[in-house]
């Protein structure tokens, strides 16, 4: 465990998963807004990652009023205790088997309070530590039923070993509940294992638990998940069903939304950034009356100044501002670079964004753009300051698969940068606007489906190749995030929910 610094309480403890501040992004981004946003405020924040090796320096100078970082990494620190027999605690593990109940049927109750505490994972009598977890006989028994009971996969080793892997770090996540230092209001920014953390200290302690969703993490994870190769299918093709998910996968998507509305249950206000994605987190299980809207807001005066440095017509660059990895399908934006220099040679292809998250993906788009012979037209930057890249950016392209309310739109935006994205998040409601007044501003950009590169080139060689059109989706995009997407009133939300808890 890195500690640094370190406090003995804090008005609000941050709860990040691999994200602030070794991660750059729209959302580390976000969480280094909001600490400097309240100085009257002491932070802490705890960064959960899977293994050290894994991350490298920090992203992010660490703010005066974060007086408390804790990073624990999921993969590392859960040492293993040395091998005994043992029985198990018979209650306990019958609190257990009516937990994977609520996998098949989640509408039928809740967590046993039981569940809800770090002690129910750390003591031996009361509950079920993690060593009667890995070696007691009803722990193994358990695993057995539960296999004979529900398991459509042939392998008994792989279900063995998924359920030991998938279920682990709740232990260290226990301990990691029961000795964090006091805080006043613990703070979520996803639920899966950080929103795990978040409902564990909320029934620990009696503080309340914010939740802000940025993306719906279960759905990401669900991507995730889809587009694994070390999830095993072990049926052959007599006992496959193509209408089917596999069995683990299937396993793996239950158990992130079990724990998902373990955390909507905890939560006292649970914020999406839009109205979709609130009505996504109803559906998945929040109460309807705990959840609320405040969008992403940004400082505009900080990228105003940019549009005295932009030329009168549209620069022949397209950026893609984001992490080199699945999710933002960067392989789509280089597809549809291939094809607007068909049309454009002179088009420039900007990737921003650091590759070291997934180094073997950054590989394949490289490789990709060379198969393409794209590779004049196509730079790799990393990590860069927007404001530099900015004034040279005809249009800000976003291809993912997955959003919530991207900053880099609104940050194009201020800066007067029309932008083309796919139709995922708020991407639509930002370009095209939400209701009639917004509506009636007008088109910021345009919008397309998920992997759709001839789409996306053609909306972007709209804008470069029509000075005119381009003109007014900037002048649109300037008009919208003016009105609805100011860090001020993000700001008075959340102070709003700060002194609520707080008081």
């Amino acid at each position: 465990m890195d500690r640094f610094p370190k406090s003995d309480d804090v008005d609000i403890m941050l709860l990040l998963e691999g994200t602030f501040p070794y991660v750059s992004g729209g959302v580390s981004s976000w969480v280094n807004q909001i600490i400097l946003a309240f100085p009257e405020y002491r932070f802490g924040a705890l960064f959960i990652g899977s293994s050290r090796s894994d991350y490298g320096e920090f992203k992010y100078d660490l703010p005066p009023n974060l007086v408390h970082l804790e990073c624990h990494y999921l993969h590392d620190e859960l040492a293993m205790p040395a091998i005994r027999p043992m029985a198990g605690n018979s209650g306990a593990f019958e609190t257990v088997r009516r937990i994977h109940e609520l996998f098949l049927r989640p509408d039928e109750g809740t967590l046993d309070r039981a569940l809800k505490t770090p002690d129910f994972y750390l003591d031996s009598n009361n509950g079920a530590n993690f060593e009667q977890f890995l070696y007691s006989k009803k722990s193994w028994e358990l695993i057995c039923d539960l296999y004979q009971e529900r398991c459509t996969d042939p392998s008994f080793v792989d279900y063995f070993w998924t359920v030991r892997n998938m279920h682990t770090p709740i232990w260290l996540l226990a301990a990691i509940a029961k000795r964090l230092i006091p805080a006043r209001v613990y703070h979520t920014v996803s639920t899966g294992y950080a929103g795990f953390l978040g409902a564990l200290l909320h029934h620990n302690s009696g503080r309340p638990l914010i939740l802000s969703e940025h993306g719906i993490y279960t759905k990401e994870r669900r991507i995730d998940i889809f587009s694994s190769d070390w999830i095993q299918d072990n049926r052959n093709a007599l006992q496959k069903d193509p209408t089917e998910v596999s069995y683990y996968r299937d396993l793996w998507i239950r158990f992130f939304e079990t724990i998902g509305r373990f955390c909507y249950g905890a939560a006292s206000n649970i914020v999406s950034l839009y109205e979709g994605a609130r009505e996504r987190e109803i559906g998945d299980g929040a109460p309807r009356g705990r959840t609320m809207v405040v969008p992403n807001g940004i400082n505009i005066a900080r990228f105003a100044k940019l549009r005295e440095r932009r030329p009168d017509n549209p620069p022949p660059v397209l950026a893609l501002v984001g992490r080199v990895v699945p999710i933002k399908d960067i392989k789509t934006f280089i597809r549809a670079l291939r094809l607007a220099a068909n049309s454009l040679p002179g088009v420039q292809g900007w990737i921003i964004g650091p590759e070291d998250e997934n180094p073997e993906y950054a590989a394949e788009c490289r490789d990709l753009a060379e198969s393409l012979h794209i590779a004049s037209n196509l730079s790799f930057m990393g990590f860069r300051n927007p404001m530099e890249i900015f004034p040279d950016t005809g249009v800000m392209i976003l291809s993912s698969v997955s959003e919530g309310v991207p900053l880099v739109i609104l940050e194009a935006f201020a800066a007067g940068i029309p932008v083309v994205a796919t139709d995922v998040g708020a991407c639509r409601q930002l370009i095209m606007g939400h209701g009639q007044e917004d509506e009636a501003i007008g088109a910021a950009g345009g919008v397309v489906s998920i992997n759709n590169p001839h789409d996306l080139a053609g909306e972007a060689l709209r804008l470069l190749k029509d000075p005119d059109h381009w003109k007014r989706a900037s002048n649109a995009a300037i008009s919208r995030v003016e009105r609805y997407y100011t860090e001020q009133q993000m700001f008075d939300s959340y102070r709003q929910l700060y002194q609520r808890g707080i008081d």
